[in-house]
Protein backbone atom coordinates (compact mmCIF):
# COMPACT_ATOMS: atom_id res chain seq x y z
CA UNK A 1 0.00 0.00 0.00
CA UNK A 2 1.36 3.31 -1.40
CA UNK A 3 1.01 6.34 0.75
CA UNK A 4 1.08 9.31 -1.08
CA UNK A 5 3.02 12.49 0.85
CA UNK A 6 1.25 15.56 -1.70
CA UNK A 7 -1.78 16.19 0.55
CA UNK A 8 0.92 16.61 3.89
CA UNK A 9 2.99 18.89 1.42
CA UNK A 10 -0.47 20.76 0.93
CA UNK A 11 -1.44 20.97 4.47
CA UNK A 12 2.11 22.15 5.48
CA UNK A 13 1.50 25.77 4.71
CA UNK A 14 -2.05 25.96 6.21
CA UNK A 15 -0.90 24.72 9.26
CA UNK A 16 1.80 26.99 9.49
CA UNK A 17 -1.10 29.65 8.37
CA UNK A 18 -3.11 28.30 11.30
CA UNK A 19 -0.71 28.64 13.73
CA UNK A 20 0.36 32.28 13.05
CA UNK A 21 -3.13 33.05 13.50
CA UNK A 22 -3.59 31.18 16.84
CA UNK A 23 -0.69 33.84 18.10
CA UNK A 24 -2.17 36.78 16.47
CA UNK A 25 -5.28 35.84 18.44
CA UNK A 26 -3.49 35.19 21.45
CA UNK A 27 -2.22 38.95 21.38
CA UNK A 28 -5.47 39.99 20.85
CA UNK A 29 -6.65 38.59 23.70
CA UNK A 30 -3.63 39.76 26.03
CA UNK A 31 -4.24 43.55 24.53
CA UNK A 32 -8.09 43.02 25.38
CA UNK A 33 -7.15 42.04 28.58
CA UNK A 34 -5.16 44.87 29.11
CA UNK A 35 -7.64 47.85 27.75
CA UNK A 36 -10.23 46.38 30.40
CA UNK A 37 -8.01 46.82 33.16
CA UNK A 38 -8.74 50.69 33.51
CA UNK A 39 -12.46 50.42 32.48
CA UNK A 40 -12.81 47.93 35.38
CA UNK A 41 -11.70 50.78 37.71
CA UNK A 42 -13.78 53.32 35.95
CA UNK A 43 -17.12 51.32 36.03
CA UNK A 44 -16.54 50.31 39.51
CA UNK A 45 -16.11 54.10 39.93
CA UNK A 46 -19.32 55.10 38.26
CA UNK A 47 -21.61 52.45 40.21
CA UNK A 48 -20.11 53.94 43.54
CA UNK A 49 -21.21 57.25 42.51
CA UNK A 50 -24.13 55.95 41.49
CA UNK A 51 -24.79 54.27 45.05
CA UNK A 52 -24.82 51.38 43.03
CA UNK A 53 -24.04 48.23 45.93
CA UNK A 54 -21.25 46.14 45.38
CA UNK A 55 -19.60 48.38 42.74
CA UNK A 56 -16.33 47.06 42.42
CA UNK A 57 -18.04 43.35 41.90
CA UNK A 58 -19.88 45.85 39.15
CA UNK A 59 -16.76 46.98 37.58
CA UNK A 60 -14.95 43.56 37.12
CA UNK A 61 -17.78 41.83 36.08
CA UNK A 62 -18.29 44.59 33.26
CA UNK A 63 -14.47 44.07 32.47
CA UNK A 64 -14.30 39.95 32.62
CA UNK A 65 -17.54 40.31 30.05
CA UNK A 66 -16.03 42.48 27.50
CA UNK A 67 -13.12 40.22 27.67
CA UNK A 68 -14.91 37.31 27.46
CA UNK A 69 -17.16 38.22 24.52
CA UNK A 70 -13.98 39.47 22.48
CA UNK A 71 -13.25 35.78 21.84
CA UNK A 72 -16.64 35.05 19.83
CA UNK A 73 -17.12 37.91 18.02
CA UNK A 74 -13.53 37.54 16.69
CA UNK A 75 -14.35 33.69 15.84
CA UNK A 76 -17.62 34.57 13.83
CA UNK A 77 -15.64 36.76 11.28
CA UNK A 78 -13.05 33.96 10.72
CA UNK A 79 -14.51 33.43 8.22
CA UNK A 80 -17.40 35.82 7.48
CA UNK A 81 -20.30 33.51 7.15
CA UNK A 82 -23.61 34.44 5.67
CA UNK A 83 -26.90 33.97 7.78
CA UNK A 84 -25.68 34.77 11.03
CA UNK A 85 -28.72 36.12 13.40
CA UNK A 86 -29.13 39.22 13.28
CA UNK A 87 -30.46 40.15 16.14
CA UNK A 88 -26.73 39.27 17.69
CA UNK A 89 -25.02 41.36 15.13
CA UNK A 90 -27.34 44.37 15.71
CA UNK A 91 -27.69 44.44 19.61
CA UNK A 92 -24.77 41.95 20.68
CA UNK A 93 -21.81 42.27 18.02
CA UNK A 94 -22.33 46.37 17.02
CA UNK A 95 -22.64 47.11 20.90
CA UNK A 96 -19.90 45.04 22.16
CA UNK A 97 -17.05 46.50 19.36
CA UNK A 98 -18.83 50.24 20.56
CA UNK A 99 -17.54 48.79 24.16
CA UNK A 100 -14.45 47.52 22.28
CA UNK A 101 -13.54 50.56 21.22
CA UNK A 102 -14.29 52.82 23.83
CA UNK A 103 -11.86 50.42 26.27
CA UNK A 104 -9.49 51.07 23.42
CA UNK A 105 -9.86 54.86 23.37
CA UNK A 106 -9.70 54.86 27.31
CA UNK A 107 -6.06 53.26 27.39
CA UNK A 108 -3.89 56.69 26.76
CA UNK A 109 -5.42 59.22 29.31
CA UNK A 110 -5.70 56.36 31.55
CA UNK A 111 -1.92 55.65 31.11
CA UNK A 112 -0.95 59.52 31.07
CA UNK A 113 -3.02 59.73 34.59
CA UNK A 114 -1.42 57.10 36.37
CA UNK A 115 1.84 58.29 35.80
CA UNK A 116 1.13 61.91 36.37
CA UNK A 117 -1.70 62.00 39.37
CA UNK A 118 0.31 60.01 42.00
CA UNK A 119 3.35 63.08 41.04
CA UNK A 120 0.66 65.40 41.96
CA UNK A 121 -0.84 63.71 45.41
CA UNK A 122 3.10 63.99 46.37
CA UNK A 123 3.61 67.33 45.37
CA UNK A 124 0.57 68.37 47.21
CA UNK A 125 1.76 66.07 50.35
CA UNK A 126 -1.86 63.89 49.70
CA UNK A 127 -1.88 60.24 49.62
CA UNK A 128 -1.25 58.55 46.40
CA UNK A 129 -4.42 57.11 44.70
CA UNK A 130 -4.95 55.98 41.68
CA UNK A 131 -6.92 58.52 39.59
CA UNK A 132 -10.39 56.24 39.23
CA UNK A 133 -11.84 59.57 37.82
CA UNK A 134 -10.01 59.89 35.22
CA UNK A 135 -10.34 56.11 34.25
CA UNK A 136 -14.58 56.45 34.53
CA UNK A 137 -14.64 59.76 32.67
CA UNK A 138 -12.38 58.50 29.79
CA UNK A 139 -14.39 55.23 29.14
CA UNK A 140 -17.62 57.69 29.34
CA UNK A 141 -16.40 60.00 26.54
CA UNK A 142 -15.18 56.97 24.63
CA UNK A 143 -18.75 55.16 23.90
CA UNK A 144 -19.75 58.64 22.88
CA UNK A 145 -17.43 59.02 20.41
CA UNK A 146 -16.96 55.16 19.36
CA UNK A 147 -20.51 55.31 18.86
CA UNK A 148 -20.35 58.13 16.77
CA UNK A 149 -17.73 56.31 14.77
CA UNK A 150 -19.29 52.80 14.32
CA UNK A 151 -22.85 53.75 13.79
CA UNK A 152 -22.78 57.06 11.81
CA UNK A 153 -19.28 57.77 10.68
CA UNK A 154 -18.28 54.46 9.16
CA UNK A 155 -22.02 54.58 6.81
CA UNK A 156 -21.45 58.44 6.10
CA UNK A 157 -19.86 57.86 3.01
CA UNK A 158 -18.60 61.08 0.47
CA UNK A 159 -18.03 61.71 -3.17
CA UNK A 160 -14.57 63.71 -3.84
CA UNK A 161 -13.19 64.67 -7.25
CA UNK A 162 -9.79 65.12 -7.15
CA UNK A 163 -7.16 66.33 -10.01
CA UNK A 164 -4.14 64.50 -10.62
CA UNK A 165 -1.50 65.84 -12.10
CA UNK A 166 0.37 63.40 -14.57
CA UNK A 167 3.84 64.55 -16.59
CA UNK A 168 3.67 64.22 -19.90
CA UNK A 169 0.08 63.33 -20.29
CA UNK A 170 -1.25 62.83 -23.80
CA UNK A 171 -3.55 66.18 -24.21
CA UNK A 172 -6.41 63.75 -25.42
CA UNK A 173 -6.57 62.03 -21.73
CA UNK A 174 -6.61 65.44 -19.95
CA UNK A 175 -9.86 65.38 -18.06
CA UNK A 176 -9.91 61.34 -18.27
CA UNK A 177 -12.05 60.43 -15.15
CA UNK A 178 -11.42 57.16 -12.90
CA UNK A 179 -13.47 55.98 -9.80
CA UNK A 180 -11.79 54.59 -7.49
CA UNK A 181 -13.27 51.97 -5.37
CA UNK A 182 -11.04 49.96 -2.39
CA UNK A 183 -11.38 47.72 0.68
CA UNK A 184 -15.43 47.29 -0.13
CA UNK A 185 -14.81 44.66 2.85
CA UNK A 186 -18.65 43.45 1.74
CA UNK A 187 -19.91 40.75 4.37
CA UNK A 188 -21.77 41.07 7.48
CA UNK A 189 -20.73 44.29 8.80
CA UNK A 190 -20.96 45.68 5.37
CA UNK A 191 -23.90 44.18 3.44
CA UNK A 192 -24.61 44.41 -0.01
CA UNK A 193 -26.97 47.83 -0.35
CA UNK A 194 -24.17 49.65 0.87
CA UNK A 195 -21.93 48.49 -1.58
CA UNK A 196 -25.02 48.99 -4.31
CA UNK A 197 -25.15 52.57 -3.35
CA UNK A 198 -21.41 53.10 -3.49
CA UNK A 199 -21.45 51.91 -7.05
CA UNK A 200 -24.56 54.16 -7.96
CA UNK A 201 -22.57 57.29 -6.39
CA UNK A 202 -19.62 56.35 -8.48
CA UNK A 203 -21.86 55.55 -11.66
CA UNK A 204 -23.50 59.35 -11.07
CA UNK A 205 -20.26 60.76 -11.99
CA UNK A 206 -19.78 59.31 -15.33
CA UNK A 207 -16.55 57.93 -15.31
CA UNK A 208 -14.27 56.93 -17.95
CA UNK A 209 -13.22 53.85 -16.23
CA UNK A 210 -13.91 52.40 -12.95
CA UNK A 211 -11.29 50.56 -10.79
CA UNK A 212 -11.57 48.58 -7.41
CA UNK A 213 -8.48 47.64 -5.79
CA UNK A 214 -8.80 45.00 -3.88
CA UNK A 215 -9.96 43.72 -0.35
CA UNK A 216 -13.47 43.35 -1.58
CA UNK A 217 -14.83 40.85 1.08
CA UNK A 218 -13.66 40.21 4.66
CA UNK A 219 -12.92 36.71 4.50
CA UNK A 220 -14.22 33.56 3.35
CA UNK A 221 -16.42 33.05 0.50
CA UNK A 222 -20.02 33.21 1.53
CA UNK A 223 -20.30 36.80 0.07
CA UNK A 224 -18.45 36.83 -3.28
CA UNK A 225 -22.25 36.74 -4.91
CA UNK A 226 -22.92 39.93 -3.08
CA UNK A 227 -19.35 41.20 -3.93
CA UNK A 228 -19.73 40.16 -7.87
CA UNK A 229 -23.35 41.64 -7.67
CA UNK A 230 -21.91 45.32 -6.44
CA UNK A 231 -18.81 45.19 -8.47
CA UNK A 232 -21.12 44.33 -11.86
CA UNK A 233 -23.03 47.39 -10.72
CA UNK A 234 -20.40 49.24 -11.83
CA UNK A 235 -20.35 51.51 -15.17
CA UNK A 236 -17.47 52.80 -17.16
CA UNK A 237 -17.41 53.32 -20.86
CA UNK A 238 -13.94 52.47 -20.55
CA UNK A 239 -14.50 49.45 -18.74
CA UNK A 240 -14.58 48.38 -14.86
CA UNK A 241 -10.88 46.54 -13.66
CA UNK A 242 -10.16 45.18 -10.29
CA UNK A 243 -7.49 44.02 -8.57
CA UNK A 244 -7.11 41.49 -6.20
CA UNK A 245 -5.90 42.11 -1.68
CA UNK A 246 -5.21 40.03 0.88
CA UNK A 247 -8.21 39.36 2.27
CA UNK A 248 -9.90 37.81 -0.90
CA UNK A 249 -7.71 35.05 -0.53
CA UNK A 250 -8.74 34.70 3.40
CA UNK A 251 -10.57 32.01 2.04
CA UNK A 252 -10.38 30.79 -2.15
CA UNK A 253 -9.90 34.51 -4.13
CA UNK A 254 -10.63 31.82 -7.54
CA UNK A 255 -14.02 32.06 -7.15
CA UNK A 256 -14.39 35.60 -6.84
CA UNK A 257 -12.35 35.85 -9.47
CA UNK A 258 -14.69 33.65 -12.01
CA UNK A 259 -17.86 35.35 -10.51
CA UNK A 260 -16.67 39.23 -11.27
CA UNK A 261 -15.17 37.93 -14.68
CA UNK A 262 -18.74 36.66 -15.29
CA UNK A 263 -20.07 40.12 -15.08
CA UNK A 264 -17.46 42.07 -17.05
CA UNK A 265 -15.37 42.83 -14.66
CA UNK A 266 -11.29 42.95 -15.81
CA UNK A 267 -9.74 41.31 -12.85
CA UNK A 268 -6.05 41.90 -13.76
CA UNK A 269 -3.76 39.68 -12.27
CA UNK A 270 -0.04 40.76 -12.94
CA UNK A 271 -1.01 41.75 -16.76
CA UNK A 272 -2.34 45.04 -18.56
CA UNK A 273 -4.75 46.03 -21.10
CA UNK A 274 -4.91 48.84 -23.43
CA UNK A 275 -8.04 51.22 -23.13
CA UNK A 276 -8.52 54.11 -25.20
CA UNK A 277 -9.48 57.45 -25.48
CA UNK A 278 -10.02 59.85 -28.38
CA UNK A 279 -7.06 57.52 -30.35
CA UNK A 280 -4.51 57.84 -26.98
CA UNK A 281 -3.58 54.84 -25.10
CA UNK A 282 -3.76 54.34 -20.89
CA UNK A 283 -2.33 50.72 -20.09
CA UNK A 284 -4.36 49.53 -17.45
CA UNK A 285 -2.52 47.19 -15.29
CA UNK A 286 -2.80 45.45 -11.98
CA UNK A 287 -0.38 43.54 -9.63
CA UNK A 288 -2.08 40.56 -7.76
CA UNK A 289 -1.69 40.34 -3.96
CA UNK A 290 1.50 41.53 -1.98
CA UNK A 291 0.44 39.41 1.14
CA UNK A 292 0.51 36.16 -0.73
CA UNK A 293 3.62 37.14 -2.69
CA UNK A 294 1.40 36.72 -6.15
CA UNK A 295 2.46 40.60 -7.45
CA UNK A 296 5.14 40.33 -9.96
CA UNK A 297 5.13 44.17 -11.54
CA UNK A 298 7.60 43.15 -14.11
CA UNK A 299 4.74 41.17 -15.55
CA UNK A 300 2.41 43.96 -15.27
CA UNK A 301 4.22 46.52 -17.14
CA UNK A 302 5.47 43.91 -19.71
CA UNK A 303 3.39 44.46 -22.63
CA UNK A 304 2.61 48.21 -22.57
CA UNK A 305 2.67 50.02 -25.80
CA UNK A 306 5.08 52.80 -26.36
CA UNK A 307 3.57 56.06 -25.13
CA UNK A 308 0.71 54.35 -23.32
CA UNK A 309 0.48 56.27 -19.65
CA UNK A 310 0.50 53.53 -17.03
CA UNK A 311 -2.27 52.81 -14.75
CA UNK A 312 -1.12 50.35 -12.27
CA UNK A 313 -3.70 49.17 -9.26
CA UNK A 314 -1.34 47.79 -6.45
CA UNK A 315 -3.81 47.15 -3.55
CA UNK A 316 -0.69 47.84 -1.22
CA UNK A 317 0.98 51.11 -1.48
CA UNK A 318 4.00 50.04 -0.20
CA UNK A 319 4.90 48.86 -3.73
CA UNK A 320 4.75 52.20 -4.74
CA UNK A 321 8.41 52.76 -5.21
CA UNK A 322 8.77 49.99 -7.09
CA UNK A 323 5.66 50.57 -9.36
CA UNK A 324 7.84 54.19 -9.89
CA UNK A 325 10.76 52.57 -10.75
CA UNK A 326 9.53 50.19 -13.43
CA UNK A 327 7.37 53.31 -15.13
CA UNK A 328 3.85 53.40 -14.22
CA UNK A 329 2.80 57.07 -14.25
CA UNK A 330 -0.26 56.32 -11.72
CA UNK A 331 -0.16 53.51 -9.33
CA UNK A 332 -3.66 53.32 -6.99
CA UNK A 333 -3.86 51.62 -3.83
CA UNK A 334 -5.83 51.03 -0.71
CA UNK A 335 -5.29 48.33 2.19
CA UNK A 336 -5.11 50.94 5.20
CA UNK A 337 -8.58 52.51 5.36
CA UNK A 338 -6.60 55.83 6.23
CA UNK A 339 -6.06 53.84 9.57
CA UNK A 340 -10.16 53.65 10.12
CA UNK A 341 -8.97 56.43 12.90
CA UNK A 342 -7.41 59.43 12.20
CA UNK A 343 -7.27 63.13 13.78
CA UNK A 344 -10.05 65.18 12.29
CA UNK A 345 -8.55 67.27 9.67
CA UNK A 346 -4.90 65.72 9.67
CA UNK A 347 -6.16 62.78 8.32
CA UNK A 348 -2.39 61.47 7.67
CA UNK A 349 -2.31 61.46 11.32
CA UNK A 350 -3.64 57.88 11.39
CA UNK A 351 -3.43 54.65 12.75
CA UNK A 352 -1.92 53.56 9.79
CA UNK A 353 1.04 56.08 9.76
CA UNK A 354 3.31 54.07 12.07
CA UNK A 355 3.35 51.17 9.32
CA UNK A 356 2.37 52.64 6.49
CA UNK A 357 4.31 55.72 4.61
CA UNK A 358 2.43 55.90 2.07
CA UNK A 359 -1.58 55.78 4.27
CA UNK A 360 -3.57 58.09 2.07
CA UNK A 361 -3.94 60.54 -0.19
CA UNK A 362 -1.84 61.92 -3.13
CA UNK A 363 2.13 60.84 -3.26
CA UNK A 364 4.88 61.94 -5.68
CA UNK A 365 7.95 59.99 -6.78
CA UNK A 366 9.94 61.47 -9.49
CA UNK A 367 7.66 61.60 -12.29
CA UNK A 368 4.85 59.20 -10.70
CA UNK A 369 1.77 59.47 -8.37
CA UNK A 370 0.22 57.55 -5.94
CA UNK A 371 -3.29 57.50 -5.02
CA UNK A 372 -3.93 55.64 -1.94
CA UNK A 373 -7.85 55.56 -1.51
CA UNK A 374 -9.27 55.95 2.05
CA UNK A 375 -11.71 52.95 1.73
CA UNK A 376 -15.03 52.03 1.83
CA UNK A 377 -15.91 49.30 4.48
CA UNK A 378 -13.81 48.37 7.75
CA UNK A 379 -12.12 45.50 9.00
CA UNK A 380 -11.66 44.98 12.67
CA UNK A 381 -13.34 46.84 14.82
CA UNK A 382 -16.55 48.68 12.53
CA UNK A 383 -15.30 51.88 13.29
CA UNK A 384 -14.63 55.18 11.54
CA UNK A 385 -13.13 58.02 13.17
CA UNK A 386 -11.42 61.33 10.80
CA UNK A 387 -11.05 58.75 8.35
CA UNK A 388 -14.60 59.19 6.24
CA UNK A 389 -15.10 56.14 3.43
CA UNK A 390 -15.19 57.44 0.09
CA UNK A 391 -15.94 57.20 -3.38
CA UNK A 392 -13.03 59.13 -5.30
CA UNK A 393 -13.06 60.92 -8.80
CA UNK A 394 -9.55 61.03 -10.11
CA UNK A 395 -9.48 63.54 -12.91
CA UNK A 396 -6.36 63.60 -14.78
CA UNK A 397 -4.51 66.56 -15.37
CA UNK A 398 -1.25 66.93 -18.37
CA UNK A 399 1.83 68.54 -16.98
CA UNK A 400 4.59 69.23 -19.57
CA UNK A 401 7.21 66.83 -19.44
CA UNK A 402 10.22 67.94 -17.83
Amino acid sequence: MTTSTVPQALDAPMAARRARMSRFFRVLIGITAAIHLPVALGVSELARRLALPLPDLIGWSWALAGVALFAGRIRAAMPDRRGRNTAIVRFVDIPYFIHWCAALWTLIPAALATVISPLVDLARGQPVALPVGVYMASYLSGLVVCAYGVLVRRRWVRVVEREVKIHGLDARLDGMRIAHLSDLHIGTMTPRSWGLEWARLANACAPDVAVVTGDMVTSGTDFHGDVADVIGALRAGGGVFASMGNHDYFGEGEPLVSLLRERGVKVLRNEGVVVERGGAKVWMAAIDDTWTRRDDIESAMRHRPAGATAVLLAHDPNRFEAAADAGAELVLSGHTHGGQVAMPFLTRWNLASFGYPYNVGIYRRKRSVLYVHPGLGTTGPPIRIGAAPEVTILVLRGVAAD
